[in-house]
């Protein structure tokens, strides 16, 4: 009589039980043996399938309330045996171990609790460190040639067509089976990293959470390490000829409250290009909406080509949006423009006809909605907020890849103490001109360097944005500017080198001055300065963004 072979195995313990029990009646019909561990094995079992506990097939209890289940020969043996080798083959038959061909397996979600708010305990987040998963999916995944594993959830149908086609779990081709290691080994390294983030980030510290910049130093991670997947394809990178594609972070928060996760309506598809300059206008409208300025609650940005070409705060949210078009409304075409709290009707109307790129806001008033999409390629994104109010700009690391490596450094809105920024001139700034200064350097911040941003009040008239010479940056803030530079206060991102950039400040019709200071020609520029009866005041922070 001629022995019957066993049916093939396949090993199911999931967290994410999205598709386990179409999954597991898929196998079953196919003729799959299940194995499965705690929860899951509740889950099969309550759907009415017939499942083997692994704690039968390594004849060893669970223990420790469940930390160690599947860390047995009897379940690694079978992952990691190279059947097509003699030797393997015997040896697992030897032990009378059975071949295990599928596994779906998939990891506590250390991210979410790591997000938890409150935060949990240190112990309470070890908990949450997945130690027989990873090991299950690096094991299927080292040997795909004879396991089959699948970590995501969406690739259970295309899965069980492929072993339908096959036959036997062996004749699944072998493209299929490197396609879905790779995404194992993607799946294992960054649950790897979102646990060494926040470990560090717990033991050690933000280091855009520090004021000093040795602080900040002495806790940059010793490895720089990333983690996120694919939100889609995008239609062209920077220029038609190059690809492109949009990444969610590991450790985005849950919900629409970032760039790559708000709700994006009208319009066609978002471009790399669209995503890029909404950053820098998104950053900038984050960084003015803060409490520093009461009587000027509602801000709008205005941003072209990664680059302010207007932003301006005011008492209502259409006079910010009129004062920052204001500031060079020629640029203001295909831009893209942000506002900090909820678009109202009145500023919808504003808005008109205006070719805009892409709008963000909190919000939108339904008939602000139905205004703004009126017109043709409109894109509207929808950033949630606490209180439908933008959260301030936030302090973080940023990395800049170059050849052979990364540089990274602490990247942060302006922490300028003005208690210590000093007056070098004769004439002290007034208290309406300091105030403006703090709105310009919050500016100039995020305006390419060389860079020279020109306000009255708390709006931009004139911002000469990423040239090689200070000088160049000045005419062409002054230019935009025109008769509205008159009596105006320019912040400078760096120090004027020289005093050919304040007189042509000077000559624009600028009053009040504010910069870093520290060139060894700062007392030619202050005479230069005093002599015209101007103010100036040094902060002796410098702001360059290259």
């Amino acid at each position: 009589m001629q022995a019957v072979s066993p049916p093939p195995r396949a090993l199911l313990s999931v967290w994410d039980k999205t598709g386990i029990v179409e999954f597991a009646k898929g196998l079953v019909a196919l003729g799959f043996e299940l194995i499965s561990t705690g929860g899951t094995a509740r889950t099969l079992s309550e759907a009415g399938l017939d499942v083997r506990l692994v704690s039968d097939v390594t004849e060893h209890p669970e223990i420790f309330d469940g930390r160690v289940k599947s860390l047995h020969p009897a379940i690694h043996g079978p992952l990691l045996a190279r059947l097509h080798q003699e030797k393997d083959a015997t040896e697992l038959s030897r032990l009378g171990y059975a071949p295990i061909r599928v596994v779906a397996c998939n990891l506590y979600p250390f991210g979410d609790a790591a997000a938890t708010t409150p935060p949990l305990s240190d112990d309470e987040l070890l908990e949450m460190v997945d130690i027989g998963g990873p090991t299950m999916v690096r094991a299927s995944a080292k040997n795909h040639r004879h396991v089959l594993i699948a970590t995501n959830p969406d690739r259970y149908p295309s899965l069980l067509e492929a072993l339908g086609q096959a036959g036997t779990p062996a004749d699944v081709k072998m493209g299929l089976r490197q396609s879905l290691a790779l995404e194992a080994f993607e799946h294992t390294a960054a649950y790897d990293v979102a646990i060494a983030q926040e470990l560090h980030r717990r033991t050690t510290g933000d280091p855009a959470s520090f004021s000093s910049m040795e602080e900040q130093r002495d806790r940059l991670p010793h490895s720089i390490l990333s983690a996120s997947h694919k939100v889609g394809a995008l239609r062209y990178g920077e220029n038609g000829h190059q690809a492109a594609a949009l990444y969610v972070s590991h450790d985005a928060p849950q919900g629409n409250n970032t760039l790559v996760t708000a709700r994006v309506e009208g319009g066609k598809a978002m471009s790399y290009n669209n995503y890029s300059d909404a950053d820098a206008t998104l950053r900038l409208c984050r960084s003015l909406s803060t409490d520093e300025w009461p009587a000027t609650p509602h801000a709008c940005v205005i941003v072209k080509h990664n680059n302010p070409c207007g932003a301006a705060l005011a008492a209502t949210q259409q006079e910010a949006f009129e004062m920052a078009l204001a500031s060079d409304p020629e640029s203001a075409f295909g831009s893209i423009i942000c506002f900090n709290e909820v678009v109202e009707d009145s500023t919808a109307k504003s808005v008109g006809d205006l070719f805009v790129e892409v709008m963000m806001a909190p919000g939108y008033t339904e008939q602000a909605k139905a205004t703004l999409m009126a017109k043709k390629n409109r894109r509207l994104l929808t950033i949630e907020s606490p209180n439908n109010r933008l959260a301030p700009l936030e302090r973080q690391v940023v990395r800049k890849p170059i050849e052979g490596g990364v540089l990274v450094q602490t990247e942060e809105p302006p922490i300028i103490d003005w208690t210590k920024a000093k007056t070098v001139t004769e004439v002290e700034p007034t208290a309406e001109q300091i105030d403006s200064m703090k709105f310009a350097v919050r500016v100039c911040e995020q305006v390419k360097s060389n860079a020279i941003v020109m306000v009255q009040g708390t709006a931009t008239v004139g911002i000469g944005p990423g040239q090689t010479s200070r000088v160049e940056a000045v005419k062409i803030a002054a230019r935009r500017a025109g008769k509205r530079a008159k009596d105006c206060v320019l912040a400078s991102d760096a120090f004027f080198p020289f005093k050919d950039g304040l007189e042509q400040a000077a000559e624009a019709g600028a009053s009040s001055i504010v910069q870093p200071g520290g060139s060894i020609r700062d007392q030619e520029v202050i005479d230069e300065a005093n002599a015209r009866g101007m103010s100036m005041l040094f902060t002796g922070h410098r702001l360059f963004r290259h």
